[in-house]
Order: structure tokens, then C-alpha cells, then sequence
């Protein structure tokens, strides 16, 4: 006994001593744990180990779907067990696994394949009667009380009633770590093209959608809309019209609003560009695909099907690219696979009597303006606002020339900085000192625009530090003819 009292008294038997009560601790914590989740969970009657296990996992997955988010909204996940709007499409429960901000790409490439798969595998191929759901979807939305017995009607008129919309400006950025700016001036630039999109959007009433998730990672870079813009028709039935726009395209026009109703009834698809550059001289540069707009519809996703079969990585891009060269008049022969603008002409004037007929190639007015062209002269246009003014041209009588010089006179609606790359100037055209010059300008230009509704103005182009412009009889509120003008009229 003595000797065991020793042992224990001795720095080695303390340290055992402390062991022991240390594991007594463990043993009783983990006894009250299990009692807890028995009481808590509801696996309280005490059967098989199996038994207790199915209850649990009954119960953990119940209570995740009691929290889900509408999936219209937030683009989450839907639950099993609630029924689809059609069964066995990809109706208004668009399935998907991430939410528009998520990065779904995590830093263990087994789980970034695996959850992009998952993405892209939730809008089931071959959905062939979108137009037809989308106007069952409507007539509930207008009158939500209309008789009927069928399941999915029913479980459509128990969502939240959402108005239909016009239009959403869709754009976004990579989340990557390894594909963020490499330097500073990259993400403040970024920001800045981010408010200028969002002033925009705030003064014509558009809803502003923001990606940086990869949805297919087989379809990356410019490719990556097309998988991104078929989702969202399906997630969002209530928006006629999906507006793309480039990361680094600018607006430059803030009053100019798109004439949807007035020009493009008939039409599926509008991109700046000329009928004869595409269709008689094949050019790759015919039409731009840095800012167009897409009617949500069947033959919009029929098209961006066919579209996209070009843009998967590896050796199918790499064929494509070749095909591209030989057909396409313009096309750097350095540029060994293919590209999306490109792959759009390729797909018109070799299938032309398909899709020709509902796109409409937009030149009265710049949907999408090449910044070297432009910004060199919003000074001029700052200053000579009779000569130089926003809106679109005028009938479409016109002569060719005189349209051509009245184009030039016009402030373009976007300006897209094409070839600059400021997060990465080793992929740019232009030195990046030349585009952050440029894109100074272009966003004070817009900006501009925005604040002289409020009695203020950029002392420079070039400066981001505003100046009061206000003189002693203005009022310190912005007037009713500002705004009006700040909120946009038809210039069709």
C-alpha cells in the first residue's frame, strides 16, 4: 500500500493519475452525449444500433429541408419529396446545388469535379416544351385562384407569387484564388465596372444577376455563359430577357433604354453586329458577343445547345478551332482552338435557315462599342453635347452614309475594353497602364451621367475626385427632370 502511495505521489504516477481521470471525463461526456441525441433527436426507443442510425439520419434530413430557400430566388437546392413544376424536366424547380455567389470549386480537385458534375447534371438535356410551361407559369402568376386538378398547377400556384419581369443583366467574375488579379488595381477596376453595371440597372428598373460560380468546368472563359444562361432561364421564368455583359464591358450611356417592346418582338436574339459581315463575308468579327441579349424561350435553349457543343475542353475545341480558321474570314491562325464569338457565326451561316431568321443583328446603336474607338473622344462629347449625343438613330430610311455618320455621333451604349486583362497583363493586348487610363475615363464618363443628377461631377475624366456644380438658385435636391433623365426613356 505504501509502495502504491509512492508510486502515485512520484511526477510519473501523477501524470497516470491525471490519464485516468481524464478518460473517466470522456467516457461520462460521451455517455450524456448520446443521452441527449437520444431525447433530442428522437432515437429514444432504445432498438438496434441500425435502427437508431435511420432515425437519426430521418431526422437530420428533415430538419434541412424544413430550411431550404425558394428555389426561384436563391437558386438552391430543391427537396425530393416537393413536386416539380413539369416531372421529368427541368421545369421552374430548377435543381441546383449552389447559390449564384458560391465557389463551388474547393481546393480538393475530386470535390471540385464532383460538385461542378453535380451543377451541371441538374439541368437535364433535351427539355423540349419550355415555351409551354413558361406559359402555364404565366397564366398562374396572373391569376393564381384559376381552377385546376392536376398536381403540378397545384404545387405551382402554393409558390410565392413573383411579377413578371422584363429583363436581367447577367454578368460575373472567377472566384478562384489562382485566377484573381495578380494585382491591385485589377479588383478595384473590377469594383468599379461591378457599380457602374449596377448604376445602370438601378436606374431602368433591371434585375442584376452576379456569377463566380463555374457551373461546367468544361466550359471555362468566355465559354462559361452559355451554361450559366441556360440555368438561369430555367430558374427564372419570370424574366423575358437575359442581357449578357463582359466583365470589363462599361455603360456609357446611362439614359439610352433597350427598345424590347418597340424593335425586337420577332426576334430571339439581339448582338451588335452587320448581316452582311456575318452572312456574305464570313467574318469572325461580324457580330460581338461581349454584350447581347437572349429571350428566354425554347429556341433560345435549343441554340445555346447547339452553341455550346464548341466550347468543351481538349481536343473537341481544338478540331473546332481548325474548322474555325478555314471558315471564318479574319481569324488569327495563331488561335488554335476555338472561341465562342466565332463559334456563333460558324453556327448562322452554316445553319442559317434555322436560326438566322429570329436574330437580330443591331447597328443603329452601340450595344457593344470597341474602346479604342470611343474613349479618346468623351471628352469631345462632354463638351460638344449638341453634336454629340445619347440615344439610338432615327427611322430606318436612311441612307447608308448618312446613317454611318450619325452612328459615329452617337454616345455608345457599352463600351467594352477588348484585349485588356489587368489582373494578368502577360494575357492582355494593351499594357495595363494603357486600359486603367482608358477605364478611368470610360467609367467617369458613365459616372458622370449619375451624378450630375445630384448637383455633382468628376473634376477629370482621368480623376476620381468629384467637384459641386451646383450653382446658387439649383436646389440641393435632385429634380424631377434629372431623374427622369437619369431613369431612362425609350430613344428607339
Amino acid at each position: 500500500m505504501q509502495m502504491l502511495q509512492r508510486l502515485l505521489s512520484s511526477p510519473k504516477g501523477r501524470r497516470v493519475q491525471r490519464a485516468l481521470n481524464n478518460m473517466k471525463i470522456t467516457v461520462m461526456c460521451g455517455f450524456m452525449t448520446i443521452l441527449v441525441l437520444r431525447g433530442t433527436i428522437g432515437a429514444g426507443y432504445f432498438g438496434t444500433p441500425a435502427q437508431d442510425y435511420e432515425e437519426i439520419r430521418a431526422h437530420l434530413q428533415s430538419s434541412s429541408r424544413g430550411s431550404s430557400v425558394h428555389p426561384i430566388r436563391a437558386l438552391a437546392e430543391i427537396q425530393e419529396e416537393k413536386p416539380s413544376f413539369k416531372s421529368g424536366s427541368a421545369g421552374v424547380d430548377l435543381v441546383m446545388s449552389v447559390t449564384a455567389t458560391d465557389d463551388i470549386q474547393d481546393d480538393d480537385e475530386e470535390d471540385d469535379e464532383a460538385a461542378t458534375t453535380n451543377v451541371s447534371n441538374a439541368d437535364p438535356a433535351g427539355v423540349s416544351d419550355w415555351d409551354e410551361q413558361r406559359g402555364q407559369w404565366k397564366k398562374l402568376q396572373q391569376n393564381p385562384n384559376i381552377s385546376s386538378t392536376t398536381v403540378e398547377a397545384a404545387a405551382a400556384r402554393s409558390e410565392t407569387m413573383l411579377p413578371l419581369r422584363s429583363m436581367m443583366l447577367v454578368t460575373g467574375s472567377s472566384s478562384k484564388p489562382h485566377k484573381q488579379c495578380e494585382n491591385a488595381i485589377g479588383d478595384h477596376y473590377l469594383l468599379k465596372s461591378f457599380k457602374n453595371k449596377l448604376d445602370y440597372c438601378r436606374l431602368h428598373g433591371i434585375e442584376m444577376f452576379y456569377n463566380t460560380a463555374t457551373l461546367d468546368r468544361q466550359m471555362t472563359g468566355s465559354w462559361s455563359k452559355l451554361p450559366l444562361l441556360r440555368n438561369l432561364m430555367l430558374g427564372h421564368p419570370e424574366v423575358e430577357w437575359l442581357w449578357w455583359m463582359d466583365t470589363d464591358a462599361m455603360f456609357t450611356d446611362m439614359s439610352f433604354r433597350i427598345p424590347l417592346e418597340e424593335k425586337y418582338q420577332n426576334y430571339n436574339l439581339v448582338l451588335y453586329g452587320f448581316n452582311d459581315s456575318v452572312y456574305v463575308n464570313k467574318s469572325c468579327t461580324g457580330l460581338h458577343t461581349g454584350s447581347f441579349l437572349i429571350r428566354n424561350c425554347q429556341w433560345s435553349l435549343d441554340l445555346l445547345d447547339a452553341w455550346s457543343r464548341m466550347g468543351p475542353e481538349g481536343s473537341i475545341t481544338e478540331k473546332a478551332g481548325e474548322s474555325l480558321t478555314q471558315s471564318l474570314v479574319g481569324r488569327p491562325q495563331k488561335i488554335e482552338t476555338d472561341d465562342d464569338q466565332s463559334a456563333l457565326v460558324y453556327l448562322l451561316i452554316t445553319q442559317t435557315a434555322k436560326w438566322a431568321e429570329r436574330v437580330f443583328l443591331e447597328n443603329t446603336y452601340f450595344l457593344h462599342g470597341y474602346w479604342t474607338e470611343w474613349v479618346d473622344k468623351f471628352e469631345e462629347m462632354m463638351m460638344m453635347e449638341k453634336s454629340y449625343r445619347p440615344g439610338s438613330l432615327g427611322g430606318d430610311d436612311e441612307e447608308e452614309e448618312q446613317q454611318k455618320q450619325q452612328r459615329q455621333q452617337r454616345w455608345p451604349l457599352v463600351t467594352n475594353f477588348v484585349g485588356c486583362n489587368l489582373c494578368s497583363e502577360s494575357a492582355a493586348d494593351y499594357p495595363v497602364k494603357q486600359c486603367v487610363k482608358q477605364m478611368e475615363k470610360a467609367f467617369n464618363f458613365g459616372d458622370n451621367q449619375i451624378l450630375d443628377i445630384y448637383g455633382f461631377q468628376h473634376k477629370s475624366l482621368e480623376r476620381p475626385d468629384v467637384q459641386s456644380i451646383k450653382t446658387d438658385g439649383d436646389s440641393d435636391h435632385p429634380t424631377k427632370e434629372k431623374l427622369e433623365a437619369g431613369g431612362g426613356s425609350s430613344n428607339a
